[in-house]
């Protein structure tokens, strides 16, 4: 693993005190009708539960799934839907274990990842499941076991990925005791000298713990969460909203952490609080090579310590119709991933090369140069009352493959569903749309008008490389270039960005009150 750049984080924007993140049981009242988002810890489930998502959205939905950013599902359009009989038909293929936590079963892994970290997920799932005071956390509170291209509020990170950390090889040195696995198929599976460093909003706090004590540290640190949330007010969503927060939090979950696992947690580094920022360019194992907008997760897949071949296809925009969902359902396992894709794992080369084929043939992107590469976009019209703009109907006539940065289409300032990471941001506004480069901000491009917006905290969002788009040149702004425009490269800088012939796209729909 190479160095790794050491940054802030900044605090998100708040647009209300509740939590309203929506699930399976608390139903979203979008403006196509109520949606329900079902938690998939690790992006993991089976064809056959598929099968029955599928099922559900062509009797009560519009027919299709979506994947978010956080590699859920979503329902959309139930209006048909008795939510008593929904919750029983989710509970029956096991997808809702336990009613009070539907909520906070929030935890992410690589798409990749081998079995010890898979059984690790599902170690703390159950944990999570049987703890009635971690119903408490909040919808957005989200937990990682591996490296992932999402913010987690707790995350336990594989030591030997910290770059330059003096405590990784006391950490690799600790071993499980006897008898201490979590489960039979679980981390004890690991080797023995693997360690993990447990991260709090990205911040190392120099904690770290064998890979039989992942799960108990997990638990102690929410449990420290809820403690220290329950004192700050207005009461935060994230653990990066308390102030000093993974100071704090580390502080408390210490203090629980030696009557848990006696000699093992090492805290070698304590104070040596740095931000980790995960998805340097190599990646971690499970999703090395991945890139910035899953372009690595497609075609033919291997991992470094399994024989098995895997494939893996992106969804366009998200969405996964009824075509695809006949083609997937016939799969033993499948893999959600946060770019809004999918893996086919544990394939013999046959079998592989097998679905590589029925994927394409269905409609999916199995190659790295799809037009499909990165783009994502929020629900936009007719799904979402807020929006301007049918985000999606204008990405699907826009977007063709440009070796750029990942575009995120959304219908107003809010944001939803946009990647942690740099991005190009294509916002819809009542005089058009306007493209910028995000996080960070940087120039922006108003096309027909338009002023600069900055968005809140990213909410969970389906979505769908780079993209151009038809139609004619983008109006002139005074000092507003693309961030990424190299001076003498014009039309290069706004092919990369998508912006060559955005504005067609801007007036053709002006009349359908964009």
């Amino acid at each position: 693993m190479g160095d790794r750049s050491i940054r802030a984080v900044p605090p998100p924007i708040r647009r209300s005190d509740a939590d309203a993140c929506p699930g399976a049981l608390r139903l979203h009242a979008a403006a196509d009708g109520p949606l329900a988002r079902v938690r998939l810890p690790g992006g993991m489930l089976t064809g056959s539960q598929l099968a029955v998502l599928g099922e559900l959205a062509r009797r009560w939905g519009d027919g299709c799934l979506e994947l978010t950013s956080r590699a859920n599902v979503q329902l959309r359009a139930l209006r048909e839907a008795d939510p008593e009989a929904l919750a029983a038909r989710l509970g029956a293929a096991g997808l809702l274990p336990s009613p009070a936590h539907e909520l906070v079963r929030n935890i992410a892994a690589p798409p990749l990842a081998g079995a010890a970290v898979r059984a690790l997920v599902h170690d703390l799932d159950r944990a999570l499941c049987a703890d009635p005071a971690l119903a408490a956390l909040p919808g957005r509170f989200l937990f990682a076991i591996g490296e992932v291209p999402l913010a987690a509020d707790l995350a336990a990170v594989p030591a030997t990925d910290i770059a330059g950390d003096p405590a990784a090889p006391a950490a690799r040195a600790a071993s499980v005791p006897a008898g201490d696995a979590v489960s039979a198929t679980g981390a004890a599976s690991l080797p023995s000298g693997d360690a993990f460093a447990i991260l709090f909003a990205g911040a190392d706090q120099g904690i770290r713990v064998p890979a039989g004590v992942v799960v108990p540290a997990l638990i102690a640190a929410a449990h420290a969460f809820l403690a220290e949330r329950a004192a700050h007010q207005p009461p935060a969503w994230r653990l990066r909203e308390l102030p000093d927060g993974p100071a704090r939090v580390a502080a408390r979950a210490i203090a629980d952490l030696p009557d848990i696992s006696g000699s093992c947690v090492d805290f070698g580094s304590r104070g040596r609080a740095v931000e980790h920022e995960p998805g340097d360019p190599a990646g971690p194992p499970g999703t090395r090579g991945a890139g910035a907008d899953g372009r690595g997760l497609v075609g033919r897949l291997a991992r470094e310590d399994a024989l098995e071949a895997a494939v893996g296809a992106l969804v366009p925009l998200g969405r996964l119709t009824r075509v695809h969902l006949g083609v997937l359902a016939r799969a033993d396992r499948l893999v959600i991933t946060p770019w809004r894709g999918v893996v086919v794992p544990d394939l013999s080369p046959e079998a592989a090369d097998r679905w590589l084929r029925e994927l394409s043939e269905a409609g999916l992107a199995t190659e790295a140069g799809s037009r499909w590469a990165g783009v994502t976009a929020c629900a936009g019209r007719p799904g979402c009352a807020k929006a301007l703009a049918d985000v999606r109907a204008d990405a699907e006539a826009a977007t063709r493959f440009v070796d750029g940065l990942p575009v995120h289409w959304i219908g107003c300032a809010r944001g939803c569903g946009s990647p942690a990471g740099e991005h190009v941001r294509v916002e819809a506004t009542p005089d058009g749309y306007e493209v910028s480069r995000a996080p960070n901000g940087g120039a922006s491009v108003p096309v027909l008008g338009g002023d600069p917006r900055s968005a809140g905290e990213p909410a969970e969002s389906p979505g769908g490389g780079s993209a151009e788009f038809p139609g004619a040149r983008p109006a002139e702004s005074p000092g507003a270039r693309p961030a990424s425009l190299a001076a003498g490269d014009e039309r290069a800088g706004l092919e990369r960005l998508g912006l060559e012939r955005l504005g067609g796209v801007v007036a053709a729909r002006r009349g359908h009150g964009v």
